[in-house]
């Protein structure tokens, strides 16, 4: 019998077996074991207490609102909205949520701009909110922005503003997959790790920035223009 050489056999199947089983856990987690490692429950809101959370920003207009319906922020805005946290974050942390944008007959119905700004802070303003949700106004801030199925869903882009008005194109993905689809509801992961943040949607990776100047805290805001959407499920972890 060539038993010596059976448990070669196997052992050498079991460790190809445990590699391809490594790569497969990394690739599911974005190949950062940081983002999986969940710590403390900083901050979450089912929207059940109204927008008490938050900050609205968004121009006056009879075919707009930001509200609360059925446990869920609605935004649906002829012009651009921005929807801040009211809480500064810090440190290493992972803010994940569930979206929506819808597209069915309603009068700002428009497939685009699931976007999002986090560690935002004003240079010259220790008071961040002060805009009416027109988007250059949020030029001069210093954060870091996702922007998905922006232009009317041709592109998905990852920015930093510099507050000095510089906004940095890191990242510009224009491939179908990368962009949105309509009444899909996506469940959207940005970690901020050691100077790294990343950008997860249905957990699969599509930003990863090791920033050589990186933003420790600011405020995080919903972004959009034009469009309909629905957010659920908000939530502020530390990261371990």
């Amino acid at each position: 019998m060539n038993t010596d050489k059976n448990s070669v056999t196997t052992s050498a199947t079991t460790r190809i077996l445990l590699l391809f089983l490594t790569l497969f856990v990394s690739g599911l987690y974005g190949q950062t074991d940081h983002f999986r490692v969940k710590g403390k429950l900083l901050y979450s809101d089912d929207f059940d207490s109204g927008l008490e959370n938050w900050v609205v920003e968004t121009p006056a207009s009879p075919g707009s609102r930001v509200e609360v319906l059925r446990n869920k922020l609605v935004i649906d805005v002829s012009d651009g909205a921005t929807v801040w946290f009211r809480k500064k974050l810090s440190g290493n942390i992972l803010i994940e949520y569930r979206r929506k944008v819808i597209v069915a007959k309603g009068g700002n119905d428009r497939l685009s701009d699931l976007n999002q700004f986090w560690m935002a802070s004003d240079p010259r303003n220790p008071d961040l909110f002060t805009r009416t949700g027109v988007f250059s106004e949020y030029d001069a801030l210093s954060l870091y922005y996702f922007g998905m199925g922006g232009n009317y869903n041709s592109t998905t882009r990852f920015r930093k503003y510099t507050g000095d008005g510089e906004r940095k194109l890191l990242t510009d993905l224009d491939n179908e997959e990368k962009l949105l689809k309509p009444n899909r509801e996506y469940h959207i992961k940005i970690s901020v790790y050691n100077g790294t943040t990343k950008v997860f949607v249905n957990d699969r990776e599509f930003v990863s920035y090791t920033d050589p100047e990186p933003l420790r805290e600011g405020y995080f805001g919903f972004r959009t223009v034009k469009s309909r959407q629905e957010i659920d499920r908000f939530k502020v972890y530390q990261l371990k």
